[in-house]
Parts: structure tokens; sequence; C-alpha cells
């Protein structure tokens, strides 16, 4: 068995990385484990732009040092803080960069199994090492939420598959497919399949799609006090979001679960309008009935509010349907320590530091939204919780 850490870090997305480059500058010893910014690179569509500002898609070191607008102005890149898309790639390889100089230990490995052991824990690598960490820190992102509803989870893979499947689109050119979702994750799949070439459907349950509005700096003074910006967007329920996140720790359990489900809801980013409305059939108002193969296509019936229905075949059905916290998915827990979690609705329930019922336990990003809110839901909540959960693990000194 390999020599023990202070704590071992599961995940190397913005949450992870992050809290390593805080956890650099304390005495702790520590060990990171995954493929840098690995959703980011291969679940998310090529030719994607981030919905948020420049100024709130950047990873967090102590001191700022390497934000995206150094990366930008490094390698001669296009950045504004507000009103300039960010692309996928830029963000990407900036996070990458991050990792390379800010965390240059990582171990690009998975972790395959975490278990109770004595007062900390043990793990063991894909690689077949074991080793024990007195703390675990989990930042594993949205991979293993993926939500497909249940009538397309009943497909073929081949035939309905979830939004973060496709990094690559090309395979659709020629195709019929249909993109269930109102949120940016279907609206942007929508309009670059339809740049690839694919005959694309669009299917949203909300009566019309949701577009940011564009923005600029500087705005007048009136617009800064009623819609003060935030890394959220702008408006004063997103500014309390990222200011302060514990005192929303601090509302009651079935507001907290009610803000995080209904704030920020499903809209697409200003820069996308052009490349959808009036490009494609876009078909609102309307509620998947029926999902079904005949002949190696995929029928689907959907009903609109008025009852009337419509039926659609395709080659394939993408449900950009978002995520949903459930670690009872986290297979690389043992079964006994995940029960030992305490649990609401599948997800954790953490202290202000982020440590689950499990001692030496921590849950970070959007596993940690119904306890902090909004804010952890996003990359840019990864400032908050880096700077306040290396502050906590170097004040216990790993004990």
């Amino acid at each position: 068995m390999s020599r023990p850490t202070d704590i071992a870090i599961i995940g190397a997305g913005p949450y992870g990385l992050s809290i390593a480059a805080h956890l650099r500058k304390s005495k702790l010893s520590f060990r990171i484990f995954g493929t840098p910014m690995q959703v980011w690179r291969e679940n998310m569509p090529k030719g994607m732009h981030l919905k948020s500002e420049g100024f709130a898609s950047f990873l967090f070191d102590p001191g700022s040092s390497f934000t995206l607008e150094h990366y930008c102005t490094e390698n001669n890149l296009p950045y504004a803080h507000v009103g300039m898309p960010v692309p996928l790639e830029t963000f990407a390889a900036y996070g990458v960069e991050f990792q390379r100089r800010l965390v240059p230990t990582l171990e690009e490995t998975n972790i395959s199994s975490v278990k109770r052991a004595g007062e900390g824990f043990e793990l063991q690598t894909a690689n077949g090492e074991t080793f024990r960490a007195r703390k675990v820190v989990i930042a594993a992102g949205i991979s293993h939420f993926g939500y497909l509803p249940p009538m397309l989870a009943d497909l073929s893979p081949e035939k309905a598959t979830h939004s973060s499947a496709h990094h690559d689109l090309t395979r659709f050119r020629g195709q019929k497919v249909a993109v269930i979702g109102a949120g940016s994750s279907a609206i942007d799949l929508a309009a670059l399949l339809n740049e690839q070439g694919a005959e694309v459907h669009l299917i949203a349950r909300r009566k019309s799609l949701v577009f940011h509005k564009y923005s600029t700096e500087p705005r007048p003074r009136h617009q800064q006090i009623l819609r003060p910006r935030s890394g959220l967007g702008a408006g004063w329920k997103s500014k309390l979001c990222t200011d302060a996140p514990l005192l929303f720790y601090r509302m009651p359990q079935k507001f907290r679960f009610e803000i995080v489900r209904r704030h920020l809801g499903p809209s697409g980013g200003w820069f996308i309008r052009d490349k959808v409305v009036g490009q494609f059939p876009i078909h609102v108002g309307a509620t998947l009935k029926e999902a079904s193969v005949t002949n190696g296509h995929v029928h689907l019936v959907f009903a609109g509010y008025d009852g009337r229905q419509t039926e659609l075949s395709v080659d394939h059905v993408i449900a950009a349907t978002g995520y949903r916290i459930a670690i009872s998915r986290w297979n690389f827990l043992q079964d006994h320590l995940r029960q030992q979690i305490r649990k609401i609705d599948d997800t954790p329930v953490l202290s202000t530091n982020f440590e689950s019922s499990v001692k030496g336990l921590y849950i970070v990003g959007l596993a940690s939204a119904n306890s902090f809110g909004p804010l952890t839901r996003f990359a840019y909540g990864a400032k908050f919780t880096a700077k306040r959960l290396a502050r906590h693990l170097s004040a216990t000194n790993g004990s």
C-alpha cells in the first residue's frame, strides 16, 4: 500500500483544480485524480459557447494569478469581461493550462473505489494502486448525473442518448434528429446539429424559448442598482446567490430546494438566437407522451397545451434534459459508505464546510447546490468553495 496522504481530491474540473490550487499554499499533503477538464473536453459539443460572461468563466487560485483573461492575452485570443461569448474550446484549453501551471501533481487516473478505513479512507485507483487518505473531497462534477426521461431510457443508446454523450456531432450529418429540452444545452445542440447538416426538430415543454439579453459595460447607473451584475447574471436574486451562499444555507430546506430547482430556468445565450429562430422546426408547449422504435426509426408522440397530439419519426433522439443529483449513482463509493451519507432526495446533507455526515468526506460542486444554492451549479461557484474548504482543511490540519 502506498504512503498515506492528508487529502484525496476526486475530480479535475473547475472545482477540483481550484481546491488543489488553494491547498498548494497549505502545509497539507494532497493527491488529486482525474482527467483535466474532462467534461468540458469530452461531454459538451464542439463549437458551443459558454453562457456565462468572461469575468465569471475562470478557475481560482488564491491570488487569481491565472484567469481566463490572462490566458487569452498570452495566446492573442479575443476576450471581454462582458458581451463576448467564451468558446468552449478556449475555456477547456485554459483549464488544462491552469492545471499544468498550478496543479502539476495531478494524477490522470480515476478513483475506482473509496471505503472507510479506521479514522480515514482507503482508495483504489483505476491503475490498481491502493492508498489511504485522512480526508476525501469529491469534486466529481456533473458526469454522473445526466437525466434521461424514463420513456427514452427504455430505448437503446443507438436511438436515444443524453446530451452529455455528444462532443463531435458530425456523425449526425444527414440524419433526422429530435432534441428534447428548452435550456442552453438543447438550444445549442439544435443549432450546432443544424450547422452540421442534420435535419433538426427541437421539442420543448415551455410555451416559448427564452434567450438572455445582450449586455455590455458600462451600464446606466439605474440599471446597476436595479439589476446588479453577478457571476450568475444580472438581478438581485442572482447577486444574493453569489454573495451570500451561507445565508442561503440557513434558509428552510423547502425554500432552498425550490430556489435551486427554479432559479435561472431554461434559457439560451443571446448569441445563439439567430442560429435557432426560423432555422428549423421548433415545437414549443409540447410534452412527450410516447417513444418507441419502429422500422429502425424512433416514433415520438407529443401533446401541446391544447391536447392536440403530434407524431414525429426520427433517426435519433437527444435528451438535453439536464442533470439531477443522485449520489446513489456514485459507484466508486463502497455501498456501506454511500449508505452512511445522510441524504434528502438522494442529495447530501452538508455542513457549512461541505462535510457530509461521514466525518472527513466532503462533497462539492453540483451535488452541494441544495445546501449552498444555485451558485455551486456553475463553475463560478468554485471560487467560494475552494476558498472556504481550503481554509477549513488547513485549520483542522488534516486531523
